[in-house]
């Protein structure tokens, strides 16, 4: 069975529709995106990506392709057609088509809305929890606002690339006074040595992520002590614990970081506890 994607008002099969030349998501990145975890067959923390996605769409001036209601419904509606149990929900939305100017187009113009679901194997993210991964650095080299969630994922493409040349699993852009900013594609945290849950502040150098912000829940949850300040590259590699987080991935702890083992070379236990507490801490939608 090929898959269903929901495209501009229509269920289609996947591939049956052509992107338009004139859409401005494909000449000029001009459009926004987010990706929701399907795990037992609910939408994780729906309520938050559609809430950030109001941001995006709101800092880039661009309106919506349908009501909040109706982006609830597509995004249940594409996963139950898919048969998606356990993967990804993925909704763009572009500021539409029309002949090719850098200024917007009149505001006539409908933006486009292309909506996706697929299922991932949840033994691959489990292998990498059970052994953790290794990360590399990058110098930050994107534009200033990571905040809004755009369709522009040039820089991190070719970051990730470097980070898989060099046998690493993601790669974490570093800003130029030394300090973290965030992964190509994932939120990045540090259990300091006496024990603090430490991750930048979600300001406009980096992205607000929902996982991210789950993550602060399950903490409090937990009782345990969270401090949001900037940390060097060193400190990270000193910290007890250091691990990402992603809406596809949740929580993957962190072994080795430039080629530096972190504390003894295993996930740790934190990480491991907040994971475990996610599920039943985050928003579940149905499908």
């Amino acid at each position: 069975m090929s898959r269903i994607a929901y495209v501009n008002g229509r269920y289609l099969p996947h591939g049956a529709a052509a992107v338009h030349v004139e859409d401005r998501g494909y000449q000029f990145a001009d459009g926004v995106y987010e990706v929701c975890e399907v795990r037992q067959g609910f939408i994780v923390d729906m309520t938050r990506h559609l809430d950030r996605l109001a941001r995006s769409l709101s800092e880039l001036q661009m309106g919506w392709p349908l009501s909040r209601d109706a982006f609830k419904m597509v995004l249940r509606e594409v996963v139950r057609r898919n048969r998606v149990r356990n993967g990804l929900v993925y909704l763009q939305v572009t500021r539409g088509v029309s002949r090719r100017d850098h200024v917007f187009p009149s505001a006539a113009t409908m933006p486009s809305l292309v909506v996706t679901a697929k299922k991932t194997d949840p033994r691959v993210v489990r292998a990498k929890v059970e052994k953790g991964i290794s990360v590399i650095t990058v110098p930050e080299n994107r534009w200033d606002r990571v905040d809004i969630k755009t369709v522009g994922l040039l820089p991190n493409v070719l970051a990730r690339q470097k980070a898989k040349a060099e046998g690493a699993q993601e790669a974490i852009f570093v800003d130029v006074d030394g300090t973290i900013k965030e992964g190509a594609a994932t939120n990045v945290w540090i259990v300091s040595e006496d024990g603090v849950l430490m991750t930048r502040p979600a300001d406009h150098g980096i992205l607000r992520g929902i996982t991210r912000a789950t993550v602060m829940d399950v903490a409090a949850k937990l009782d345990l002590k969270v401090e949001e300040r900037a940390f060097t590259v060193e400190e990270a590699k000193r910290a007890r614990e250091m691990f990402l987080t992603a809406a596809t991935s949740v929580v993957i702890p962190i072994v080795s970081l430039d080629g530096t083992t972190i504390a003894n070379g295993h996930p740790g236990t934190m990480s491991a506890e907040m994971r475990d507490a996610f599920f039943d801490v985050a928003e579940k939608t149905p499908t």
